[in-house]
């Protein structure tokens, strides 16, 4: 299934909801959960990266440096072939797909190849309700494209658009994502979660869906992609969540937080990503993908998502800490 340009994520009704749909409505979902809580506290508990982390002698190996490349949806629509080439150019070796552009499996594994690029990783939503076929042949076109990792992209919303806060829902998924996991190691594949910010709406019982998630699914069969800006706009603090979760943290999605809110560049917003990093070991880091959701919409052309991914990359491959 192609989820690269209005990317399906199922809801527990099985309703497709396109990630742009998640944008638009993430202020609805800020409204739901306050939103001081939301953007105040992140933001006044860290300063950004040039004022707060003292910087010391570790970096971000930049062979383990990524790219979602949801970020470049648009011009990968216009011009797949010469997105990849500018890629490659700024200095990624890997990626991490969110559909095939169109293509086939194989027909998107020759155009990384051409462009000599990895896809590492792939956001791959879980059949809901579950369909063991439908993942096993996710889980072949994986292997077809040469992936190591495959991410569940999102959950969240009920049918009606509105924050999940049923319990029992969350206790399924995470009964789905153990079964996911277990095919996906089947298969020869690392399976993972990625979040956003509606795990940490509070639920009927008081607790939250990460809560959930990470307590009943199994560490050996299911890793997280803890996503830095959902998290934050969560009011959760990713260092926080790491030293909760040690050795599951696997793979982030470094993505920076504007003093609005809003999504930003790479070292123009809020998040001090250095003090997060210096927890890598902790977390077990093996990716850090760069992300920026809006990099190529309006007011923004499509051709700016790659001054998204120059400036990403770059900040990575600078930043010490």
């Amino acid at each position: 299934m192609d989820q690269q340009l209005n990317r399906p994520e199922l809801t527990p009704a099985s309703e497709p909801v396109s990630r742009r749909g998640v944008l638009r409505a993430a202020t609805v979902s800020a409204a739901a959960v306050g939103t001081v809580g939301l953007l105040g506290a992140p933001a006044a508990a860290t300063p950004g990266a040039s004022t707060g982390h003292a910087p010391g002698r570790r970096r971000v190996p930049v062979d383990r440096i990524s790219i979602q490349l949801y970020t470049l949806r648009d011009q990968l629509a216009a011009d797949l072939p010469g997105s990849l080439d500018a890629l490659r150019r700024i200095g990624y070796r890997r990626v991490e797909h969110a559909g095939f552009v169109g293509r086939t499996a194989a027909q998107f594994r020759a155009a990384l190849d051409e462009a000599g690029l990895r896809s590492t990783s792939g956001h791959v939503g879980i059949p809901q309700p579950f369909d063991a076929a439908a993942w096993e042949q996710a889980l072949h076109d994986a292997n077809v494209v040469g992936s190591k990792k495959i991410v569940h992209p999102y959950f969240g919303r009920d049918a009606s658009g509105q924050p999940i806060r049923d319990p029992a829902v969350y206790r399924a998924l995470a009964r789905d994502l153990n079964r996911a996991g277990r095919l996906a190691e089947r298969a020869g594949l690392d399976f993972g979660y990625h979040n956003h910010q509606l795990e940490f709406v509070p639920l009927t019982n008081g607790s939250t869906g990460f809560d959930i998630l990470t307590a009943q699914t199994d560490p050996r069969l299911v890793h997280f992609e803890l996503d830095l800006y959902w998290t934050w706009r969560g009011a959760h603090d990713p260092v926080d969540v790491i030293k909760a979760n040690r050795g599951r943290i696997r793979q982030v999605h470094v993505k920076d937080l504007d003093v609005e809110g809003g999504f930003a560049d790479l070292g123009g917003g809020v998040i001090d990503f250095g003090r997060i990093f210096a927890h890598e070991r902790e977390a077990g880091i093996e990716e850090y993908i760069v992300e920026r959701d809006d990099a190529g919409t309006a007011p923004r052309s499509p051709a700016d998502a790659l001054d998204t991914a120059r400036v990403g990359f770059d900040y990575l491959a600078s930043l010490r800490y």
